[in-house]
């Protein structure tokens, strides 16, 4: 999964759901449900979200959304999230390299005589 973030101190809930295509209210329920998301909040409330955040957050949606975990095993493997995140960014670099892949070879197809 390629996340498309600026590059800030803090993103907003509504960023941070936009860029993993999902509700702000799973969001709010992963917080409560996991401890390692804890996004700082305003004196409104207002949720804004750390890179520390979004990396926890890209491990939890690759374990639930991807790999099918349930809450209780994601909770239990990102305990032992040593093997997980090294299997998160070698997986989020072959899709970025897979997408540059695609990217040239459009622009070949594209150049055809």
């Amino acid at each position: 999964m390629q996340i498309e973030l600026p590059d800030k101190l803090y993103y907003s809930i509504g960023e941070v759901a936009k860029a993993f295509n999902v509700n702000a209210s799973l969001l709010r329920f992963w917080e409560k449900e996991f401890d390692v998301i804890s996004p700082k909040k305003n004196k409104k409330g207002n949720r804004y979200f750390t890179p520390e955040d979004i990396k926890n957050l890209k491990l939890i949606y690759h374990l639930v959304k991807e790999r099918g975990y349930t809450l209780e095993g994601a909770k239990v493997a990102l305990q032992e999230k040593v093997t997980i995140k090294h299997d998160v960014e070698l997986i989020s670099r072959m899709e970025y390299i897979r997408a540059e892949l695609v990217k040239l070879k459009e622009s070949f197809d594209s150049e055809e005589i």
